[in-house]
């Protein structure tokens, strides 16, 4: 192969970039030739592949796909972990021109019916592990199924191994069209915390805005992205895909674990990681090592933004930044290199519209509490809409802006602060609260290791303030130092009257707190009432 048989054009609008810069088809070839020898991915047992290797591979596994009856924009289901199968069926079905449609691997019954269903897929890459559950559910338009390994029962369709997925380049039919920007890449599906999975529509050019050099200037070619997220999640499919497009590398894990972490980061010598949610606060929680700073980590992204971003990089000595982001837009809020206020998300980034609305799409003034609505400069920036659903594509998308769902508010100099999900505030005593920051204070206590703020009915009106809690590994939670310890730290009418200890909290297959299901639990027999054990607060009279 040469690079003259690379597809590209200019396109007249200067905002779409060439096909060999933003679709994987192109970028592969591209790089396959101009870096060969590159590492482009590197595995948790230390393989690594080349952009030639890892090019050789994809076109086997496509050239077989393409037996199977795979063509152009047809739909392909993905259920598989993080490993070699699941990085090459994915660049295989785009390399195909198909679309890359990954399941989350703890789906089953109803949730997993309804996923197969809305994706229209006929084809299904598979671990062994999971086809027992596809026998207890519809299985809509499937007929095939390919296999990452042995299976020793029946299957519920014709199955074919993966291994056995073989072709060279000359067997490839030649695609009907080019692959546009603006060609369907992926369909990934959102954790489903308020109704059914939606399945959010990205194009190319979404993927690539999503963190492209544009979104994530801080990120550069010479980088290695570290992803420790699940593939069928956009944390765990996206940075593949960004670091193709920058000609740069990718370390793929499994999952993330705390006492291992900083000896993965070392042996793949990843330079660019994610720290979301409690992870920073495991890692800080670990006991000081003389390696801490013993790494090749220069970029850390940590979201939320909290308390521990200045501990983090005065212990192990990396920038911290922050985004706001979700699987339908593109990073449309991003931080400068350790932010110095508090809580932020950072500011608008170049090529995107941020607006915070109230209820009617009217803009709310500066510091005012509003949804966040987004769009963008480029067109396919953002999501295309739900697979198979358009009331919620179009509730999503009136009057021309990405409705996020998340309520916000905006200071003096252009910071964004998240305040909310729009449903999951709380009203007390008058005023509005917010269920992130009361959980910001709680996981702030040393035996906190996850928090769930949610709203239960008050004997007066309006709301009461309830904690669901689990605990750091090792540790238990005392209700009543954690009510002393909030009442010392929070506003009167924040702290949280109900306290409740789990040892885990339910989560989605996405690994979202399900705050529905505690919700519909409310107060319970095991609740810790602080009013009833007589810890009252009161609003302070001022003299």
């Amino acid at each position: 192969m040469t690079l003259s048989s690379v597809a590209t054009r200019d396109f007249a609008d200067h905002r779409i970039p060439n096909r060999d810069a933003c679709v994987l088809r192109y970028l592969l070839d591209r790089w396959a030739v101009e870096r060969a020898d590159r590492t482009h991915i590197i595995f948790e047992d230390g393989k690594e592949w080349s952009f030639a290797d890892l090019r050789a591979r994809v076109i086997a596994k496509a050239a077989g796909l393409q037996k199977l009856g795979v063509g152009q924009g047809d739909r392909v289901a993905v259920w598989l972990p993080n490993g070699r199968d699941a990085i090459l069926a994915f660049y295989a079905i785009n390399y195909l021109g198909a679309v890359f449609v990954p399941f989350n691997t703890a789906y089953r019954g109803n949730l997993l019916a309804h996923v197969i269903a809305n994706s229209e897929a006929r084809l299904m890459i598979a671990h062994p592990s999971l086809v027992d559950r596809l026998g207890e559910v519809d299985l809509s338009r499937l007929e095939k199924l390919v296999l990452t390994g042995a299976h020793s029962g029946a299957t519920p369709l014709p199955a074919t191994a993966f291994d056995a997925l073989d072709g060279v380049e000359a067997d490839l039919a030649p695609l009907e069209r080019p692959i546009e920007p603006w060609d369907l890449q992926s369909i990934i599906y959102t954790s489903g915390t308020t109704g059914p999975s939606k399945g959010v529509l990205s194009s190319y050019l979404h993927m690539f805005s999503n963190a492209g050099p544009e979104s994530w200037p801080m990120v550069t070619e010479d980088d290695r992205y570290l992803t420790v997220a699940p593939i069928f999640h956009i944390g765990g499919m996206g940075p593949p895909f960004v670091m193709l497009a920058r000609g740069a590398s990718v370390a793929i894990v499994e999952k993330f674990a705390t006492d291992t972490f900083w000896d993965v980061v070392r042996d793949t010598k990843s330079t660019v990681i994610f720290l979301l949610g409690v992870m920073a606060t495991f890692l800080l929680k670990r006991p000081p090592s003389p390696s801490d700073r013993d790494h090749s980590v220069r970029v850390a992204f940590m979201v939320p933004l909290t308390d521990d971003a200045p501990a983090i990089t005065e212990r192990f000595g990396i920038d911290i930044y922050t985004i706001f982001n979700m699987t339908e837009i593109a990073s449309p809020i991003v931080s400068e290199a350790n932010p110095a206020k508090r809580g932020t998300c950072g500011k608008v980034r170049p090529g995107v519209e941020v607006r915070l609305v109230d209820a009617h799409d009217c803009e709310v003034p500066v510091g005012e509490i509003g949804e966040m609505i987004v769009r963008s400069d480029r067109p396919w920036g953002l999501n295309s809409g739900y697979n198979n659903d358009p009331v919620a594509t179009a509730k999503a998308w009136a009057n021309g802006w990405f409705h996020t769902g998340d309520a916000f508010r905006r200071d003096a100099d252009g910071y964004f602060y998240f305040v909310d999900r729009v449903k999951d505030a709380i009203r007390r005593r008058g005023e509005n609260i917010s269920s992130f920051e009361v959980e910001v204070e709680v996981c702030a206590h040393p035996d906190v290791r996850e928090a769930a703020a949610i709203a239960v009915a008050s004997e007066f009106s309006e709301d009461e303030v309830m904690v669901v809690v689990a605990a750091v590994p090792g540790h238990t939670i005392d209700v009543v130092a954690l009510a002393s310890f909030l009442i010392e730290r929070m506003p009167y009418f924040m702290v949280p009257r109900y306290i409740r200890v789990l040892d885990e909290l339910p989560k989605t297959p996405t690994a979202k707190v399900l705050k529905t299901d505690l919700r519909r639990e409310g107060i319970t027999a095991d609740t810790f009432d602080r009013e009833k054990a007589g810890m009252r607060v009161r609003r302070e009279v001022l003299a």
